[in-house]
């Protein structure tokens, strides 16, 4: 059967992950352009060894002693989850002369595993203009991982609060914060991209359905 979303203009990114350059190779062959990575070595090899037309997404948690590794080549970092973090992309792009992009990570699940600023929390720095200091970055948007659950109710309502989110952001924030220019909302996994798309995601972040299950 056919899913139909209420969101039919959405990039897919795939999940890459511990699979091999031969895998990602077909599916770039069927027109895959973007491929997201979560480890920092693993995305370098990939990057050297594939396609330079392959838009890499950094989509894991990203130490900053490792930012200046990926900023030359990377095409949009969905981890940003601190000032600190943020701060140093920064510092690292403005040497080479580059404007990353990047967007910010809501912890819309609340659950003290996962990394991300509160809803509240980023409020507050965009309310104050804090994201004005970077000047070698572009905001693009908001990145969240919905709770890890089969409650499609409880999902729902995480997707809708990102997405309220972002609306208020760039409906009342955007014209007042040099680097913020949003469009891109990325939120839905293999597990719930439906939901996700439907609740007005732009983007998705799929693995499992692409690829087969992961190998670790």
């Amino acid at each position: 059967m056919k899913k139909k979303f209420l969101n039919k203009n959405y990039t897919c990114v795939a999940v890459s992950k511990t699979k091999s350059e031969k895998s990602i190779k077909k599916l770039y062959d069927f027109g895959y352009r973007h491929f997201g990575e979560n480890k920092v070595q693993e995305l370098i090899i990939k990057n050297k060894n594939l396609p330079k037309d392959i838009h890499w997404h950094m989509i894991g948690h990203l130490q900053t002693n490792k930012v200046k590794m990926v900023v030359p080549f990377v095409y949009l970092i969905h981890s940003v989850d601190s000032l600190k973090v943020l701060s140093k992309i920064n510092k690292e792009s403005e040497k080479i002369g580059k404007k990353t992009n990047c967007l910010i990570q809501i912890n819309i699940s609340n659950e003290e595993s996962k990394y991300g600023f509160s809803i509240n929390e980023i409020k507050e720095i965009i309310i104050n203009n804090d994201l004005n200091n970077f000047n070698s970055i572009v905001i693009k948007g908001l990145m969240g991982m919905a709770s890890f659950s089969d409650d499609k109710l409880l999902i729902k309502n995480e997707f809708k609060n990102l997405k309220n989110l972002y609306d208020l952001i760039k409906n009342n924030f955007e014209s007042n914060n040099n680097n913020i220019d949003f469009d891109t909302l990325s939120m839905g996994m293999s597990n719930d991209y439906a939901i996700a798309l439907n609740e007005g995601s732009n983007m998705v972040r799929i693995g499992s359905l692409l690829f087969g299950k992961r190998n670790y």
